[in-house]
């Protein structure tokens, strides 16, 4: 699964991707730095798969992960090919979910593409020019459609309102997650366009050292603005925490973050957030070898979170030896929990529950 950083020239986006990844992006003043996009794979920090390690003292521990990709600085007229606009609206669609970095501070040495600090101005340029570009592909899906509903085909007249819907909803200036569509009507008709408006989107309001906890009033402003979109508001202090990341020792960190009043690095938050906003949740496997965090979408059942190991586990389901997170934490140890008779044994219908400790016996 892959989230997509995007924003404005010069809002803090690359510094981002080197927090999260601490990967080294090119990042630097002035705007299109950032051409081709950075892919990095990033581990979503998660405390129970430490306690599960503490427990059991496997070999080697292995996190659960999401792809974050930075892409370029998008610019007014990004839709029309501005700034190399096709080129990162194309990056954008192919990924799952959106990070929206607005930038909420001053800062006289950092050039803003538009001369001034505007969090509200800026988001509506970035929504403007993805609401364009999925307009466009609405506009030409339709006009396939249209002829096909004249000929009395009802699919195609079923597609064509929906269409016609989405189309309404992008000219009034309003992103297509906003719209409710049936789970029928966005498997048939919606998710098979892949709008970029459609996906879920995060904020990242990027302040400065001082607002790192508290925020500022651009930051309120943020999310004042989006209140009705159903989407989370994080705050992060980017520069700095791009700075603290550079610390070799663990320690000296956490001295740092502890200054900030931060309990941990904002990154972390951000991280788990975007693993959130993709849909997704975690299961464990845990013995002698490894100590494993899986994902799977939330709503899976047994049999599809066994085909993530492997499609044969899958296949061959026969039923998964289930123990709660809690209970396994409690108990100290599988053998404990057996005899507690906190196991359970479930069958194809189970669906698992986030940290769900879980082995599967299958037969290929």
């Amino acid at each position: 699964m892959k989230a997509g950083i995007v924003g404005l020239p010069n809002v803090g986006k690359s510094t981002l991707f080197n927090c999260l990844s601490n990967a080294k992006a090119q990042s630097a003043n002035f705007p299109f730095c950032t051409i081709e996009p950075n892919v990095g794979v990033v581990n979503v920090p998660d405390p129970r798969l430490e306690k599960l390690e503490s427990l059991v003292n496997p070999e080697k521990v292995i996190p659960a992960t999401v792809e974050i990709v930075d892409i370029a600085g998008l610019v007014k007229g990004a839709s029309k090919g501005e700034g190399l606009g096709n080129q990162f609206l194309g990056n954008i669609r192919e990924t799952d979910a959106i990070i929206h970095v607005l930038r909420c501070f001053e800062n006289d040495n950092i050039i803003h593409v538009d001369g001034s600090v505007d969090p509200i101005r800026d988001k509506e340029t970035i929504d403007i020019e993805l609401q364009l570009k999925d307009l466009e592909t609405v506009e030409k899906r339709l006009e396939k459609t249209k002829r096909a509903a004249r000929t009395g085909n009802k699919e195609a007249q079923t597609e064509e309102v929906i269409l016609n819907k989405i189309k309404e909803t992008l000219e009034s200036g309003t992103s297509v997650r906003s719209i409710e569509f049936s789970e029928e009507d966005l498997v048939e008709y919606v998710h098979p366009m892949q709008l970029i408006t459609n996906k879920p989107v995060l904020y990242v309001c990027n302040v400065d050292e001082s607002a790192a906890t508290t925020g500022n009033d651009l930051v309120e402003k943020v999310k004042e603005s989006v209140a009705n979109e159903n989407a989370e508001v994080i705050i992060l202090a980017v520069g700095t925490e791009a700075d603290i990341n550079e610390l070799d020792d663990f320690e000296e960190r956490q001295v740092f973050l502890e200054d900030m009043g931060l309990t941990e690095p904002g990154s972390s938050v951000l991280i788990r957030a975007a693993y959130k906003l993709l849909n997704q949740q975690t299961y464990f496997t845990a013995g002698e070898k490894e100590v494993r965090a899986w994902t799977i979408p939330i709503g899976a059942t047994a049999p599809q979170a066994a085909g993530v190991i492997h499609t044969d586990f899958e296949k061959g389901f026969i039923r998964a030896e289930v123990i709660a997170y809690s209970d396994y934490t409690d108990l100290g140890s599988e053998a404990k929990v057996k005899e507690a008779g906190k196991l359970s044994v479930e069958g194809k219908n189970y669906v698992v529950k986030d940290g769900d400790v879980m082995h599967f016996l299958f037969n290929v």
